[in-house]
């Protein structure tokens, strides 16, 4: 991997934390309101896994888990 690379996926990596970090927060607004919609909540956090796993993939390419 050149330096570019490393580059973008540090970048895209950042932005997909942020994301999560701020789906977080929506979720835990929309639980805080007494009527808030079931199925909203559920794909918000249907999204924030998906940017976990993202997020994870690009840790594994970025930090390689070498056992010397």
């Amino acid at each position: 991997m050149n330096a570019e690379e490393e580059r973008e996926l540090r970048a895209e990596l950042e932005r997909l934390k942020q994301e999560h970090r701020d789906l977080d927060a929506a979720i835990d607004a929309l639980l805080g309101n007494s009527g808030y919609d079931r199925l909203q909540v559920q794909r918000l956090k249907k999204r924030k896994l998906q940017l976990r796993d993202r997020v994870s993939e690009i840790e594994d390419t970025l930090f390689p888990d070498i056992i010397a």
